[in-house]
This record gives structure tokens, sequence and C-alpha cells, in this order.
């Protein structure tokens, strides 16, 4: 369980999130939405402890998070912009992230999966967009995690990977896990998501699942009922 209990988060003056109350009790896909600058990265990063909310308190299984660091074990996390060494090769860093996380791994399997044998020992810093997010997901899903944290997974991917993507997060799924997706690719969202949170200014606006969007705002697609929350939280 994760459980987000009155985050804010200023960034000087700058408000990103504003007492966010969020209960994930359950397994399942969560997409978290919401236009760029609505604060869903800040979300994920408070959870991971990679950025320190201003107020508030996070509880992962009924554990609060703050100044602990084991509990990051029990999650599998891509982020939105990888940073890696451009001078190390594919293999060295699977291996480096292997032996730091020291959990059973597949990498293998998903290395075949995404097609990456051919670019091993290439060096990160000569790889393709798409490929260095291939990489990216395979370090994120090559360890046996409860909690998947994706976020923005289908950048760079091209239409074969994107299939292969969605086949994976449906087997964790099946496992039983919690698996927090974001994703500006709306029939991603659609196909996969047992619940949405949609973030705007730092505050949630709506949660529940696509047919209850659709009916809360008397649309019929996806995308248009995204479009009338954003619409009816300007007037």
């Amino acid at each position: 369980m994760i459980d987000f209990k009155n985050i804010s988060k200023k960034f000087g003056k700058l408000q990103v999130l504003e007492q966010v109350d969020l209960t994930v009790d359950k397994p399942g896909i969560y997409a978290i939405l919401g236009p760029n600058g609505s604060g869903k990265t800040t979300l994920i990063k408070c959870l991971l402890g990679m950025t320190i909310p201003t107020s508030g308190h996070i509880f992962v299984d009924g554990q609060q998070t703050k100044g602990k660091w084991k509990f990051r074990s029990q999650i599998s996390y891509l982020p939105q912009i990888a940073n890696f060494p451009k001078n190390m090769t594919a293999n060295e860093l699977l291996r480096l992230i292997k032996n730091l996380r020291n959990q059973p791994s597949n990498e293998h399997s998903l290395i075949e999966v995404f097609g990456l044998r051919p670019y091993l020992d290439k060096k990160m810093g000569t790889l393709s967009g798409g490929t260095k997010q291939k990489v990216n997901l395979v370090l994120a899903l090559m360890t046996d995690n409860p909690i998947v944290i994706l976020d923005e997974p289908t950048s760079g991917l091209d239409p074969l990977a994107l299939i292969e993507l969605k086949k994976l997060i449906k087997i964790e799924k099946t496992k039983g896990k919690t698996i927090l997706i974001t994703s500006h690719i709306m029939s991603l969202v659609e196909e996969l998501s047992d619940e949405i949170v949609f973030l705007l200014e730092g505050k949630i606006h709506f949660r529940g699942t696509v047919d209850a969007l659709k009916s809360t705002t008397q649309t019929k697609n996806f995308d248009e009922a995204i479009a009338q929350i954003l619409k009816t939280s300007h007037v």
C-alpha cells in the first residue's frame, strides 16, 4: 500500500503540490495524468525520496518513508529522463545496476524482448534515444518488485517496442503488483489503467476509472474527457 498524506511541495515561491491525499491500497495499474507542470513527476520523486515534501507524510506498507531507504528495494523505477554515463556500454550499465540492486534479475529475457543484443557492447553515448529508452526499461523491469513506477515509459519507442511494453505491463499486473504510470499517450492509459488520478496545478481533480471519467464529464471518448476536465478547471 502507498499512502500520500497531505503532501505539499514548494520550490521557492512555486507551489508544485498542494495538500495531496492519495491512497493506493490494492494492486493494479494507476495512471497519474495531468498537463506539464501539474506535479506528476514531483509526486513520484517524493515517494522515492528524491524530493523531500515541504509538508505531509508518505507511507509504504504502513511505514513512514521519511529518513528511510530500505523501502526503495521494493520499487522498480523508470525515470522520465535517464542520464546514462556516455562512455559505459549498455552491458556494463546493466551489470552495474544488477550488482547495486543485488536481486534476482531477468535482464536476458528483456534484452531479447526489446532486441537489444546487437547494442550491448556499444557505448550509451552512441545509441539512439529509442534504444536508450529500451535499456532504461530493462533496468527498470529486470528485478521483481511489488511496486513499479514508470514515468513516461513510451518516450522514443517504436510501435513494435510499444506493443511489447504493453504486454510486459500486463504481465506485471497479473503478478499482483502496484503499477504507477505517467504518460501523454492517452490510448495507452485507456487500454491499461484500472484507475486514473488527474493532477492539475498540484491538486487532484479526479480519481476513478476511465468509464467514470467519461460519465462525469458526459463525453464519449477518453481524449474528450481529459479535455473537458482541463476546460472546466479554468472556468
